[in-house]
């Protein structure tokens, strides 16, 4: 039987994961944290991508010590966080650290104390993981209360998608714990009906092999200012502009108003 994590977080936590690298997961959690904290919510992001950290790239965020610090006792996790666009917080993952590609059982348990423990600050925990199917992808799924799946149109991108769904649900029979069937987000996207096509043929595979039906959390356009803003190092929600990525975005941060308390009527059509 696999080891689950034994601590839990004391807000409601969000894993935002990809079956494969460059589908966008970054991009969507870091919009999202900015979102919901723009709204007027507290938010701790958590880059869980431990060994190739770049979620502080996507929010301004560069420098400050990092999870490897408070790991290693050189400081504590509430010294590790700072803070990004619309005051939301994060605690920043190591860049190029091969020893928390794979945290050992005793590790992970430190790192989810002290993310537990810091959660009762603030009214939601997003985090960032690795793509792919790892085992610390698994773990950080089977204590989230919302899993969202970012893909993209492509064959691959799908495929490695329904690859990751497939292991969580593996992983949670094993382990004998009730992960929530994984959200999809569909970016890059040429329209509505492409990302409902998208999430409607993923849905029929799981529901087929999987007795899952994962739901459609929304979708990303494919966009000019969204790819701009990434080259920037910005979040795209924090431009002048309101174009329809926003609109988007605010879609997906009201799937989660029931976690955070508060709801959002805007909807993109």
């Amino acid at each position: 039987m696999e080891s689950t994590p034994q601590q839990v977080l004391r807000a409601p936590f969000v894993l935002v994961t990809g079956g494969k690298g460059g589908v966008g997961k970054t991009t969507v959690c870091a919009n999202l944290g900015v979102q919901l904290a723009g709204q007027g919510h507290s938010v701790l992001m958590v880059d869980l991508d431990l060994g190739l950290s770049n979620l502080g790239l996507f929010l301004g965020i560069q420098g400050g010590k990092t999870i490897e610090d408070a790991l290693e006792g050189r400081c504590s996790f509430e010294d590790c966080v700072q803070e990004g666009p619309e005051g939301v917080k994060l605690l920043a993952a190591a860049n190029g650290s091969e020893s928390l590609t794979a945290l050992d059982s005793e590790r992970r348990q430190r790192l989810i104390a002290g993310i537990a423990e810091l959660s009762a600050q603030y009214d939601v925990v997003l985090g960032d993981s690795a793509a792919g199917v790892g085992s610390d992808v698994m773990h950080f799924a089977s204590m989230a209360d919302r899993v969202l799946v970012v893909t993209t149109p492509e064959v691959a991108a799908l495929t490695d998608a329904y690859g990751l769904i497939k292991a969580i649900d593996g992983f949670g029979s094993r382990a004998m714990v009730d992960i929530p069937t994984p959200e999809l987000v569909v970016n890059q996207c040429s329209g509505v009906e492409e990302g409902q096509d998208i999430a409607r043929k993923l849905r029929q595979v799981c529901e087929r092999f999987l007795a899952r039906t994962p739901r459609q959390a929304g979708w990303i356009p494919r966009s000019r200012s969204v790819a701009q803003a990434a080259q920037r190092s910005t979040p795209f929600v924090g431009t002048k502009r309101r174009g329809l990525e926003q609109l988007c975005l605010r879609q997906i941060a009201g799937r989660f108003r029931v976690l955070v308390g508060q709801s959002v009527s805007t909807e993109c059509h």
